[in-house]
């Protein structure tokens, strides 16, 4: 038998950034069904920070977040450009008041990323300040750090059974029964099910899918220095990795929670969208996958104490925002459990608390 103050449940971002923060607090011990730590979104994700992205109480996470980002070594520079059709003006001027783009020519655009089409690129904007987001880096450092402060993590470790007494929670893990005063709920896209186990109400978690194809460096360029692209209302984007060029058809395919794989149809979709600006066709797909972005119906992340039982915590339904933001949602998971106050405002501590769903 093992016993713990906070058991995390799930051994990706979300989890083990609660994990870091929680450690110098009490006793922590992270449980990973997987073979691997952030095998599932964490490990799939073409991770970029963006601080502009996502509803307010994201950006909230986000700002807060970037000195952590910054002072592990996590950020690169990137920046993001949007382009859009002759016939998506309206679209294109609210996703540059969204994301607080500046305009700028389809010459420079042109000269920027050569590829591109002039004859299909009639708008343009970008942001030099969003940037490329290690999110490998920020996993071990977040491992790190809780094994530096005596936690531990169990990979291969399934949960099998959740009950609560009086005492605390008995977590049947393998061969072991693990008591826990707090459970954290990082289950990514098994977040519903895990509380289901545990007797409590779901909060209504949808996975959607999100697929992605590595093409070889269009027409040989160097694209090392070239921008993350996206197409208006987010319709597709492509991001330079490694000297080569991954494309995402940005689905949002409701799914059961599962090991996500690409859907031909929808990469073949999406590719066809990127084709359509620029003047280098597809002609090889080196590699193609997918992972799981986990939504509530309001797109908000759900993060504190469930209102019915509070030693049961939700650290979930992060959608495609939960890496950029995992430091400071780790922190607010730990200052929530152990009655500190946030470093994030009482408003978006509110948005963020699975009370607004019950």
């Amino acid at each position: 038998m093992t016993a713990v103050d906070y058991l995390i449940i799930g051994g990706g971002l979300a989890g083990l950034s609660a994990a870091a923060a929680l450690a110098p607090r009490g006793r922590v011990l992270v449980l990973e069904r997987e073979e691997a730590l952030g095998y599932h979104s964490s490990g799939r994700s073409a991770a970029m920070f963006e601080a502009n992205y996502g509803p307010a109480p994201v950006q909230a996470l986000s700002r807060a977040s970037e000195a952590h980002h910054r002072a592990h070594g996590c950020l690169n520079p990137r920046g993001l450009l949007l382009v859009g059709r002759a016939d998506q003006a309206a679209r294109f001027e609210a996703d540059c008041a969204e994301l607080d783009l500046t305009q700028i020519s389809v010459a420079a655009v042109c000269q920027m990323v050569p590829v591109l089409d002039p004859e299909q690129v009639k708008f343009a904007a970008s942001h030099d300040a969003a940037q490329d987001l290690d999110a490998d880096l920020l996993l071990q450092g977040f491992a790190r750090e809780l094994r530096a402060h005596g936690g531990d993590i169990r990979t291969r470790a399934a949960v099998t059974g959740l009950d609560r007494s009086t005492a605390g929670w008995q977590v049947s893990c393998g061969d072991d029964v693990i008591t826990a005063t707090t459970i954290i709920n990082a289950a990514g896209a098994w977040a519903d099910e895990l509380a289901q186990m545990a007797g409590i109400a779901p909060i209504g978690l949808q996975p959607k899918r999100r697929s992605m194809a590595r093409l070889p460096a269009p027409g040989g360029h160097d694209v090392t220095t070239w921008p993350m692209i996206m197409g208006v209302g987010e319709s597709w984007y492509a991001k330079p990795d490694a000297g080569k060029l991954l494309v995402s058809p940005a689905d949002a395919d409701p799914v059961p929670p599962q090991d996500a794989y690409a859907d031909d149809m929808v990469l073949a979709e999406g590719l066809a969208r990127y084709e359509e600006m620029v003047t280098t066709p597809v002609t090889r797909v080196e590699h193609n996958w997918a992972g799981l972005r986990s939504f509530v119906a309001d797109g908000v992340p759900v993060l504190g104490p469930d209102p019915a039982v509070a030693s049961f915590v939700w650290c979930a339904g992060q959608g495609g925002y939960g890496v950029q933001s995992s430091p400071a949602a780790g922190r607010l998971i730990a200052d929530l459990v152990t009655g500190q106050t946030p470093d994030i405002d009482a408003t978006n501590v509110a948005a963020l608390s699975p009370e607004r769903l019950r």
